[in-house]
């Protein structure tokens, strides 16, 4: 005849390890189910990873390419810019007429315009009107969306 199983009283335990294989018995505790446990920490470790990389990632998105518009000019003048150049401020270093990227090659009052080339910064622009003059507006802060009013016109000539 067989005997029933002798039951020992556990001593008290300092790990979680043995109360974790008494609960999940056989299959934690078997060699198969510690190497899935190891592996699904290492799978875990590594999603982590991936999902740490993607979001410094994202961080080194331009400014102007996360909001999908890139940067405008909004014409606050009284006449249609003919034409618009940006330099950076001080510099003299005028760069393609940015009216171009109109459809009708001039920006009209409360228009706005696409700005292409040009980071956010500090820039003098340089614009023409329809009444003749020509104008530049030093240390202009662009950004997203920047303007120039009627009153900023202060060096121009014709």
């Amino acid at each position: 005849m067989m005997q029933p199983p002798v039951t020992q009283a556990s001593p008290t335990r300092t790990s979680t390890a043995p109360v974790i294989c008494d609960f999940l018995r056989p299959f934690a505790c078997s060699r198969v189910g510690r190497a899935q446990i190891a592996s699904s920490r290492r799978f875990a470790w590594i999603a982590g990873l991936v999902v740490a990389m993607l979001a410094i990632s994202s961080l080194a998105v331009p400014p102007r390419a996360a909001e999908g518009k890139g940067i405008r000019f909004w014409n606050l003048t009284l006449y249609t810019i003919t034409a618009l150049q940006i330099s950076p401020a001080g510099e003299d270093r005028w760069g393609p007429d940015q009216c171009k990227n109109d459809r009708d090659g001039t920006v009209d009052h409360d228009e706005r315009l696409r700005i292409t080339g040009v980071d956010p910064g500090r820039y003098d622009v340089k614009l023409a009107d329809r009444s003749g003059r020509v104008c530049i507006v030093r240390n202009v802060e662009v950004k997203d969306i920047f303007s120039i009013e009627e009153k900023q016109l202060t060096d121009c000539r014709k």
